[in-house]
């Protein structure tokens, strides 16, 4: 009798030869690489969809960026402290950014996993670089983990994206509390709801200090997701 005879009121899930009928193509090679290809599509997918939502994240900081620079010098009465709010903005999209950073980078270091020991593989059999690559992977799927520690994937977002971000509002502060208002004393105009210019010019310079340590402050890399230390344009070589 053949799977499709099988009465529905007789199956069970809960059978071993049931609960396992993937495990045949673990040691099954044509069965193995038949499936292979649609995981590997799926990952790519995700990896893919977790990239857009990174991609937003950053449009919706520019754009966020752009509003408060056409704002704070359309002159009248706004204040010099609304390009402090939008310091405080983009640090809320940095901080969401880092988390879709570390998810993405994970599930693209499965689909380099793959790459480097299957698909690089098929095109030069040299060996494969992890020799336990499949045993990694089914691991990290029962039980997935992030590869990449906080601080790395904050330094790697600010280095990419949000440093910029952070130089066009900082500098566009400073010219905005001295040479956009040259009639009045810097102290005055930096002053935040009855806050010295001096103590907020002070926390600002210690905040920009902080950024600039993380984000040049040297790490280990762990992360996958990214080219990194090579020529444009040129092809990875070993030796």
């Amino acid at each position: 009798m053949s799977d499709s005879d099988v009465d529905p009121e007789d199956f069970d899930s809960t059978e071993p030869e049931e609960r396992d009928v993937a495990s045949e193509a673990a040691t099954d090679h044509e069965k193995f690489l038949s499936m292979l290809p649609h995981y590997y599509r799926g990952e790519v997918a995700q990896a893919n969809s977790l990239m857009d939502r990174l991609d937003l994240t950053v449009d919706w900081a520019i754009a966020v960026v752009t509003a408060v620079l056409a704002l704070a010098f359309q002159g009248g009465d706004v204040t010099a402290y609304l390009l402090l709010i939008g310091i405080v903005a983009v640090s809320a999209f940095l901080l969401f950014d880092v988390r879709r950073y570390r998810i993405y980078d994970a599930t693209r270091a499965r689909v380099r996993l793959l790459e480097e020991n299957v698909f690089a593989n098929t095109f030069d059999p040299a060996g494969t670089p992890v020799d336990e690559w499949r045993k990694e992977l089914g691991t990290d799927l029962r039980r997935p983990t992030l590869k990449v520690s906080y601080w790395e994937a904050l330094s790697r977002r600010l280095r990419r994206v949000y440093f910029l971000l952070y130089l066009l509002l900082g500098g566009a502060w400073v010219f905005r509390i001295t040479l956009f208002t040259p009639g009045e004393p810097w102290t005055e105009t930096a002053s935040v709801s009855g806050v010295p210019g001096e103590i907020v010019a002070g926390v600002v310079a210690i905040f920009f200090v902080v950024v600039v340590a993380v984000t040049f402050w040297p790490t280990g890399r762990r992360a996958r997701g990214e080219f990194h230390g090579e020529e444009p344009g040129r092809w990875k070589r070993s030796e």
